[in-house]
């Protein structure tokens, strides 16, 4: 049943008029919700620890930068993109053993153990369940048990492993670490790297009292 605008009585033009456009902003804010609603979740450290995945192959070889340092055993290079958050990020290249590689960057200095807390849990957030394909095959996820750090612990770790396991990256690693360094700072730090790296090749991950 159509409205009909008497058009001696301009009042009721009026408020057909409001009524229409009050209908109209309506539907354009909901249609926009929607939208807004149906977007893909932007995870930008996941997609930076892809890229550093995808490279392991190569050993990271396209990701180098700069030297920054170099030692007797190994030699350290600046990571040639910007990671999303990072505070810090190096390449290590172990001179010891053939073409053994790491990825180490810092995510967060601080003092304040709950802040240190909260990004561990929202790194994890973004690690967990990432989806990863190597070009040859289907999507590989990462997967990890999730541990809180207590503000007793020095150093608290998350492993993740690939899902289901992939030749390819059998030895890579990845791992998310929060780590307490005296006086007072806590740093948290995501690493991939080598399984067949000794424990003095790991990157600064040990205690230091």
């Amino acid at each position: 049943m159509s409205t009909v605008i008497d058009p001696l009585n301009p009042m009721l033009m009026i408020k057909s008029v409001k009524s229409l456009v009050l209908i109209t902003t309506t539907t354009l804010i909901s249609l926009l919700t929607n939208a807004q609603l149906k977007l893909p979740a932007i995870n930008g450290i996941g997609n930076d620890v892809k890229k550093v995945i995808l490279d392991y192959p190569n050993r990271f070889i396209n990701l180098m930068g700069e030297i920054i340092t170099e030692n007797a055993q190994s030699t350290d290079y600046a990571c040639n993109f910007k990671v999303n958050g990072a505070e810090e990020v190096i390449i290590t290249r172990y001179s010891a053993k053939k073409e053994v590689c790491s990825w180490e960057a810092v995510m967060l200095t601080t003092e304040n153990f709950e802040k240190a807390k909260q990004k561990f849990k929202a790194l994890f957030n973004q690690l967990n369940n990432l989806a990863v394909n190597m070009g040859t095959g289907p999507n590989y996820h990462l997967k990890g048990k999730y541990e809180p750090p207590t503000d007793a612990s020095k150093f608290t770790s998350v492993l993740f492993t690939f899902d289901p396991e992939n030749e390819e990256i059998k030895k890579l690693r990845v791992e998310l670490v929060m780590q307490y360094y005296a006086p007072m700072d806590r740093k948290v730090k995501i690493l991939v790297y080598d399984r067949d790296r000794e424990d003095d090749e790991r990157g600064n991950t040990r205690e230091e009292e």
